[in-house]
């Protein structure tokens, strides 16, 4: 089984804000290491996990990191049920490209998510080949896909999705914005995908106060942290 990127971050964000939440999940250790190379890729999951940020100023580590096989980890696992019981407007937006390649579930990867008060910061490494990564750095949203709806349960979210142009963050980046609004609720979520050497990085930032410089900071501290770490 494969994952997609993007529509996993959307169908996550319309079900926290319709279940009144914000906050994100502990993660929880996944023992067992992912094979030692896919793809021609050295890095094992244990490696990724080290290169993750220790911390961040302002935020307290949700739970400690998780680390395996990209299916098996939880916050991967739990977004992709939420993903399967969300009800689309626009079924295609679901399917097919929309948040442009997928992910194998079985590369190494490493994951760990901080949080503040109604905030939440979520990092997650992958190993994956120079050309698999390149695959999620040019990928791109349709334009049907900007605007749509969700239901999760009997709640419906409406969702603005903006795409900035291709970053420069590492060997190439990608940003996306989303904004939900669920009744009286509005959420941001910004999204950074960036590529380093045999590996893929992505940041998230969900809440209401997330901004696009923020999460593009965050990618660059990331990038810093995974310099000093891997090989």
């Amino acid at each position: 089984m494969a994952h997609r990127l993007l529509p996993i971050v959307l169908m996550s964000a319309a079900a926290a804000v319709s279940a009144c939440g914000g906050g994100g999940e502990s993660a929880r250790p996944v023992h067992g290491t992912a094979p030692a190379e896919v793809a021609g890729v050295g890095y094992t999951s244990d490696q990724l996990a080290q290169a993750l940020l220790a911390e961040l100023p302002g935020y307290q580590k949700a739970g400690e990191p998780d680390s395996g096989s990209y299916g098996t980890l939880k916050a991967i696992q739990n977004a992709a049920r939420l993903q399967r019981q969300a009800v689309l407007d626009k079924p295609r937006c679901g399917t097919g490209r929309p948040g442009g390649g997928t992910v194998p579930a079985d590369v190494p990867a490493a994951l760990v998510t901080f949080a503040k008060q109604g905030q939440t910061v979520t990092q997650t490494m992958m190993g994956m080949s120079a050309a698999d990564a390149e695959k999620q750095v040019d990928a791109r949203v349709p334009a049907g896909c900007l605007r749509f709806r969700t239901k999760v349960g009997s709640q419906w979210s409406e969702h603005r999705v903006a795409e900035e142009p291709r970053g420069a963050i590492g060997e190439g980046s990608r940003t996306v914005g989303v904004v939900t609004t669920s009744g009286d609720t509005r959420t941001r979520t910004w999204y950074v995908v960036f590529r380093g050497r045999h590996y893929l990085t992505t940041i998230t930032v969900f809440g209401p106060k997330a901004t696009r410089t923020e999460a593009e900071n965050l990618a660059r501290r990331s990038l810093t942290q995974a310099a000093r770490i891997l090989p």
